[in-house]
């Protein structure tokens, strides 16, 4: 069962890629917010694996972070989704915010990913609710205290600001959440984009 694999990439496509170990070619089958992740052609990349085996067929899918695999892994738990549908699930939602839909039950925001019906929006929150806290980052998200609307509304500008600059939103939501840390509350919108974009400069998130 391969769990990680290291060496160059080959060549890189939305959804999937290939990785050169010592010689040989893995195809490995990747989300877009792992895709946005990737290093150049021809440089070294690492990531986590989920091996799935079929009668006719072995696919790897290759994360990024730790969670967006647990993620992965807990959607192919549920009934009706299948690895191709999980991989989709997270090119469409990041895992920031896949974890708080899940939570709240917000059926429209899953309804939203391509490919999620209503149906399987419901399965998802059914049977994700009380699982979803395993992934490390639940965990983070739920202790110590609660942002404010303000914040939050200032928080989620900035994000808008660098989607439309071409960030994926998962560098754009990483980005606002470091740009906050390091000013702190009661930073205009302008101070935390430049500090998000600094951030992202910086090699942290995407290159501008």
């Amino acid at each position: 069962m391969i769990a990680q694999l290291r060496g160059l990439l080959v060549s890189k496509d939305p959804g999937q890629i290939v990785i050169d170990v010592n010689g040989v070619g893995y195809q490995v089958f990747v989300p877009l917010s792992t895709f946005y992740q990737l290093p150049e052609i021809q440089q070294e990349v690492c990531l986590r694996v989920y091996t799935h085996v079929r009668e006719d067929a072995i696919h790897l899918y290759g994360f990024h972070a730790l969670d967006e695999k647990m993620t992965f892994e807990l959607l192919t738990g549920v009934s009706g989704i299948g690895p191709r549908l999980a991989a989709n699930i997270l090119s469409g939602i990041a895992v920031e915010e896949f974890i708080p839909a899940i939570l709240e039950g917000d059926i429209a925001r899953l309804k939203a990913i391509p490919g999620v019906g209503r149906k399987t929006a419901e399965r998802i929150i059914v049977e994700l609710k009380d699982k979803v806290m395993e992934i490390p980052r639940a965990g983070r998200v739920m202790v110590g205290r609660q942002p404010s609307p303000k914040r939050d509304r200032t928080i989620e500008d900035v994000v808008s600001a660098l989607l439309n600059l071409g960030c994926s939103r998962k560098e754009a939501s990483a980005a606002a959440e470091a740009a906050h840390h390091a000013i702190g509350d009661g930073a205009d919108f302008e101070k935390l984009v430049k500090q998000a974009l600094q951030h992202l400069s910086e090699g942290t998130g995407k290159r501008l």
